[in-house]
């Protein structure tokens, strides 16, 4: 175990989180760890990793036990050769790891790709999900990035894509201000943070392996709703997300009995970062609201 320390610029002061590594199917993942208490994982998107959560795990982590994950293949957990990336077998890790952290369930937090892992994740096993938190999730009713996904993942496109996206820092720059609602809220180091592990061999891999199987990962995850329909959820969003389109909120929201939307104006797509206060209160308020409801069915 290892301590990494952050400077938050906001509060110009560091935050320890604990370092973690297990082993799974052979290769390290990383995870941060922070709290006391009931265990909450939080899942990053598709070019995120555990980094994504610098502002919320301090907040949450008064009252739960988080859990930040580096998936396999991204951050700077390994990244196996031939790692099956589509959506089922991503969701099966994540449980995997939920068994080698010792975790028999949790509370589970998804942003974007990492929404949509965390809704499969749960389809296969609803009995170890409480609640879920889905943030700008990746679902079948968002038209957006099915083109980009079809392009990067051509064959004769994807081999020059990743040999030369590491080395393009203005387009990773571009990206970034693309995803907020409004880039003057970029904090100082967020784009040093995001474009850190690119340097690595194979960074892109895992992206490029998603976007694969992107359209049958959609169509499987729409079919495994009604599992997880009984879950309480819920579903924030920036209304100027680029990325996953926010009106496919209410359509995906018709697929739970107990599901909340939280439309954040001005924001876009990572509002963790680009209104963290926000984000936090609105997730803690979730949480204790449904927690007060849960300790009344129990009594």
């Amino acid at each position: 175990m290892e301590k990494e320390t952050l400077v938050l610029p906001a509060a110009n002061q560091p935050i320890s989180f604990e370092d973690h590594w297990i082993t799974l199917d052979g290769a390290r993942m990383r995870y941060l760890r922070d709290g006391l208490g009931p265990p909450l994982l939080l899942l990053h998107g598709l070019l995120g990793y555990s980094f994504s959560w610098r502002y919320a795990i301090p907040a949450l982590a008064n009252n739960y036990t988080v859990h930040a994950v580096d998936m396999l293949g991204v951050g700077f957990s390994d990244r196996p050769p031939e790692l099956d990336c589509c959506l089922h077998a991503s969701a099966q890790r994540l449980l995997r790891f939920l068994d080698a952290a010792g975790m028999v369930s949790c509370d589970l937090l998804g942003t974007s790709h990492g929404g949509a892992v965390a809704m499969r994740a749960a389809a296969i096993a609803p009995e170890r999900i409480h609640r879920l938190i889905l943030v700008a999730p990746v679902n079948p009713w968002s038209l957006y990035g099915s083109r980009m996904a079809a392009f990067l993942s051509n064959p004769w496109v994807a081999p020059v894509f990743q040999r030369v996206a590491p080395f393009l820092k203005f387009a990773h720059g571009r990206l970034l201000r693309n995803l907020y609602g409004d880039p003057r809220r970029i904090r100082p180091g967020t784009l040093e943070g995001y474009s850190a592990p690119f340097s690595m061999p194979g960074a892109f891999q895992y992206g490029l392996s998603v976007l694969r199987t992107w359209q049958p990962d959609l169509r499987e995850l729409e079919l495994s709703l009604p599992r997880i329909s009984h879950i309480p959820t819920l579903l924030l969003w920036g209304a100027e997300d680029n990325a996953v389109d926010p009106a496919s909120a209410q359509r995906l929201k018709q697929e739970f009995h107990d599901c909340r939307v939280r439309m954040l104006p001005g924001v876009g797509h990572l509002p963790y970062e680009e209104v963290p206060d926000e984000f936090n209160r609105e997730v803690a308020a979730f949480l204790e609201s449904t927690s007060r409801a849960f300790r009344r069915e129990g009594s």
